[in-house]
């Protein structure tokens, strides 16, 4: 990764967070809590940046339509988080593995 990758990776989420400042505050509040349980948890997906931009999108269609926050995911923030990555591997799930496979080795 060069320099420049690093200034465009900073500019694109700079405006990701220029548009989660322009959502509705319950909606901004909403979204760092998934923000927050998807850094806590380390999906893989989410180092590229598809998953929380997908989200934002998700957003701002329901603000668009005048949908309520809880409307669109409902009371549970890591429900909604669990559905979106139920079937996506998680850094500690690809450690665990690597651990596993030490075991195996050594026995």
């Amino acid at each position: 990764m060069g320099i420049q990758d690093i200034i465009e990776g900073k500019k694109q989420w700079r405006a990701h967070l220029a548009r989660v400042k322009a959502l509705p505050p319950d909606y901004q509040v909403v979204y760092k809590e998934i923000q927050r349980y998807f850094f806590k948890i380390g999906p893989v997906g989410l180092a590229d940046g598809a998953l929380l931009a997908g989200i934002l999108d998700f957003f701002e269609e329901g603000v668009a339509a005048g949908t309520g926050v809880v409307a669109l995911i409902g009371t549970d923030v890591a429900a909604f988080c669990d559905d979106l990555v139920k079937d996506t591997p998680t850094y500690a799930d690809i450690y665990q593995e690597s651990i596993n496979e030490e075991s195996r080795e050594k026995a």
